[in-house]
């Protein structure tokens, strides 16, 4: 799938924007703070209707104006056309349409544009916590199947209204407590039970792809190890809430479950997030991302729209155009949006340049 067209309006930095895009690499480059990530964002937007960024809706409205439109033309590998548009309101809810449909529901909207985002601390999915690497399977876990957004939010919720319970009821709880806090276990152990397998089930298809991921990064072939961590799944989540249930009264918190779980990456025999160079977590992280791309493809047949915002910057030259090289060999893709405030390096596969100044985009002839 490619985006052919997106048009912007009050949206970030931009009063007006009507970009042509289509196949190819397509190269923004520009100074910082002039719009380059502001316009993938948008794009991100239209197929999640969330930022990667992790700002509220309402945070993209133009200053001074009171909503914010963004509006793509998609075309999929099978020659389907569909008009995406959002209107975010600085005041209320957002509004999406596809074909000039209202979307009710979130996943409704899922599919009809896929992307795959790459950024500057994508190293974090192996040297931060547990939320990192946790968010990563979620949101691949949905990309796949996008049914289970609702598998997903519902998990959420449901912890969050067992932590409210727990964080209320104090050590020595009345009985209507207690029965409130049966029923909510029992919901939480079928929702737990259920995303931790669809975890784990995904981290078992991306671990080829990221072990040849990042052979290509690195440029040599080392062991990589994925193991999903969560002792609960033993015995079931059932038995572990029941077990945990006494130590959760006292700290006012549920100490299991699949909110607390994580993955333990490791290269060879060590732990990457502890013993890795700065420089295998780095490429560990782009692989864990480029192995989720790579699952999503093989489940719908067609690559996501590919977003390298910025990654390249805390490289040096040499390292900069072997990762933007080896990336677009190994990456499926059909359309690819790169921004760099810094030189890019000359590529024969970037198709197209787009100079980027204070919201303003001007094609270019040649890399500058």
């Amino acid at each position: 799938m490619i985006g052919r067209s997106l048009q912007l309006t009050d949206f970030r930095n931009y009063s007006s924007l009507q970009l042509e895009l289509g196949a190819g690499v397509h190269a923004l480059i520009g100074d910082n703070a002039q719009g380059k990530t502001n316009l993938v964002e948008a794009l991100v937007v239209l197929s999640t209707m969330k930022s990667f960024r992790g700002v509220t809706n309402e945070a993209v409205v133009r200053k001074g104006a009171t909503s914010a439109f963004i509006r793509a033309d998609i075309e999929h590998d099978d020659d389907r056309e569909f008009l995406v548009e959002i209107e975010f309101k600085s005041a209320g809810r957002s509004v999406a349409q596809v074909n000039r449909k209202r979307i009710v529901r979130t996943r409704d909207l899922l599919g009809v544009l896929r992307t795959t985002v790459f950024m500057p601390d994508d190293r974090n999915l192996v040297h931060g916590g547990a939320s990192e690497r946790r968010a990563l399977l979620d949101g691949a876990v949905v990309a796949v199947e996008p049914s289970r957004l609702d598998l997903v939010s519902e998990l959420d919720r449901v912890v969050r209204q067992r932590n409210a319970l727990l964080k209320d009821a104090g050590y020595r709880p009345s009985s209507a407590v207690l029965a409130a806090l049966d029923a909510w276990d029992e919901k939480l152990a079928v929702l737990g039970d259920e995303v931790g397998a669809a975890r784990a089930a995904l981290l078992a298809e991306m671990r080829p792809f990221v072990q040849s991921s990042y052979a290509a990064l690195a440029g040599e072939a080392r062991e990589v190890f994925l193991t999903y961590s969560a002792e609960w799944r033993g015995g079931g989540l059932a038995n572990a809430l029941a077990e945990s249930r006494e130590n959760d009264l006292r700290r006012g918190t549920t100490t299991v479950g699949p909110h607390r779980d994580d993955v333990v990456v490791q290269l060879d025999d060590f732990a990457s997030r502890t013993q890795g160079s700065h420089g295998e977590q780095h490429s560990l992280g782009i692989a864990l991302r480029m192995a989720v791309h790579q699952v999503v493809t093989k489940r719908w047949l067609s690559p996501p729209v590919v977003v390298l915002d910025d990654v390249l910057s805390a490289l040096d030259n040499k390292r900069a155009t072997a990762l933007f090289e080896r990336l677009l060999v190994a990456l499926p893709h059909r359309q690819v949006l790169v921004t760099s405030a810094h030189p890019l390096p000359v590529s024969p596969h970037i198709t197209r340049w787009l100079q980027v100044d204070a919201g303003t985009i001007t094609p270019v002839t040649q890399a500058p």
